[in-house]
């Protein structure tokens, strides 16, 4: 019963065009799309080969190799177009050291950061959170206080990440 129904709701030849393009389909083509012009002359992107078309370009990660064993070499560097802007080696010395100055400043400030936070913890560190109950007593907040703390205690590690990535990319340019 259920085959006749699905045999009644596509017809064999789609069925089949639709199994073989299944069985038949290449994982070669599968990660690179190319740009294909048909006879009429209309635009076609497609991940597969369009029998009567030409193919115009490829675009993905096989797009140099068109899919074939050498996709596993690396592809050739391309060449810097020759009208391609250049900036002069004094120039870009200025932008280099302008470039370290604002990371200076930047590591300088992080640090005045840190030392801040890290105060702000010492001190919510030494004021646990407390309460009065209704008799009077005096209790401690526990559930608050360690909320406090870990935000406080997150705060330190920004900075002090922070830190550690100015200092790493002021030892890049130097």
């Amino acid at each position: 019963m259920i085959d006749g129904f699905y045999t009644k709701l596509l017809p064999m030849k789609k069925i089949l065009l639709i199994c073989l393009g299944i069985v038949f389909g290449s994982s070669a083509y599968a990660n690179q799309t190319c740009k294909y012009q048909d006879v009429d002359g209309r635009i076609i992107y497609a991940n597969v080969p369009i029998k009567g078309a030409k193919k115009l370009m490829c675009f993905g990660p096989d797009a140099a190799t068109s899919g074939s064993a050498a996709s596993s070499r690396p592809r050739a560097a391309v060449p810097t177009p020759a009208d391609f802007p250049r900036v002069d080696g004094a120039t870009q010395k200025q932008r280099d050291n302008r470039r370290q100055q604002i990371l200076e400043d930047e590591l300088a400030n992080e640090r005045k950061a840190l030392e801040q936070a890290k105060q702000a913890y010492a001190e919510g560190e030494a004021n646990p959170e407390v309460y009065r109950t209704k008799d009077g007593k005096t209790m401690r907040n526990v559930t608050k206080y360690e909320e406090k703390m870990q935000s406080l205690r997150s705060n330190v590690e920004l900075h002090e990440k922070n830190i550690q990535l100015l200092e790493k990319e002021l030892a890049g340019i130097k």
